[in-house]
């Protein structure tokens, strides 16, 4: 292997030097991609793992969109119901629940009204503000889309039991430090 500027080296065998240039892209001597990764392979293997992640986010949501569209529903719209079930919120607090903007959030709103799967009306709360409240044809079909199994079987092909048991692990510890740092 050839040697970068560093002496200290890892098990694996990639030096300091190589990971900085890794973190940073393509070798700015060569113009070449560092050896232990090279994101234009065809192997994953290769791929940073952004880009796994990305790719089978993407795979994941088209699944589960394919799925949803069962219940005229799609993963942007799913969420919201389920944040619902709790009582009516207001447009701002559920895009504020479901990291979108308002605007975003609007056309959600619209789709889902649509469907019959939510109402709009005043809020309790406040009346100078409108609240969304979840229909019973949404909790139905909330309920109906979101079960268990399906979900899981759409998000753990591939894997065993171990690894689906890890893979959540992980998520989770993930979910919980974008909380962490999103709250500052």
């Amino acid at each position: 292997m050839e040697h970068h500027g560093t002496d200290s080296s890892t098990d694996s065998g990639t030096d300091s030097g190589t990971v900085a240039r890794t973190m940073a892209g393509a070798d700015s001597r060569t113009g070449a991609w560092p050896d232990a990764i090279d994101p234009t392979s065809d192997d994953p293997g290769q791929w940073p793992t952004g880009r796994l992640l990305f790719t089978v986010v993407r795979r994941i949501e088209h699944d589960w969109n394919a799925h949803l569209a069962g219940w005229n529903l799609n993963h942007a719209g799913f969420p919201v119901l389920l944040h619902l079930f709790s009582g009516p919120r207001t447009q701002r607090e559920l895009a504020t629940l479901n990291g979108v903007t308002e605007q975003t959030m609007s056309r959600v709103l619209a789709r889902l009204e649509r469907a019959g799967y939510v109402s709009r009306g005043d809020d309790p709360r406040d009346r100078r503000r409108r609240a969304v409240a979840v229909t019973d044809a949404g909790r139905r079909a909330a309920a109906q889309a979101g079960r268990l199994q399906p979900a899981e079987d759409l998000t753990a092909q591939g894997l065993d039991a171990d690894q689906v048991t890890a893979l959540r692990e992980i998520l989770v510890t993930l979910v919980h430090a974008q909380r962490a740092t999103e709250e500052g």
